[in-house]
């Protein structure tokens, strides 16, 4: 149940979004067993005035293609499971998009099912029982 906030920048297509998009759900998919139908994600396209980051900080040379993915999941991974899922979403949009490495940035955040309402107003917990 993961729900991800990428930030970019302005200029890119409609297509490269869905690209985009359907590299990190199979990314999350792969290396966190996230159920096929279970896709949430919201683009933040911004003027290069609204995005301040360091083009040098733990990077070899971040570019204006710089993209950050704030993924809030529901239950906490392995250390493997997190590595595994920042290298090959960092490989595969590079090898997709051609968006480099150093651009890729991922913040993980993790919370209980207490945290989450799909519908209803009724917490995720709430339907387990």
């Amino acid at each position: 149940m993961p729900f991800t906030r990428i930030i970019l920048r302005e200029g890119y297509s409609d297509a490269q979004l869905k690209q985009i998009s359907d590299t990190l759900h199979h990314c999350l998919v792969e290396e966190f067993a996230v159920p096929v139908d279970d896709r949430f994600q919201v683009f933040e396209t911004l003027p290069a005035r609204q995005r301040v980051f360091d083009k040098r900080y733990k990077s070899g040379g971040r570019s204006d293609d710089f993209i950050q993915f704030h993924i809030f999941a529901g239950k906490p991974r392995t250390k493997a499971q997190k590595q595994n899922l920042f290298r090959l979403l960092s490989a595969r949009l590079h090898s997709h998009l051609n968006i480099q490495p150093d651009d890729v940035m991922v913040m993980l955040q993790f919370n209980t099912a207490d945290e989450w309402s799909f519908s209803h107003g009724r917490m995720l917990s709430e339907e387990a029982l």
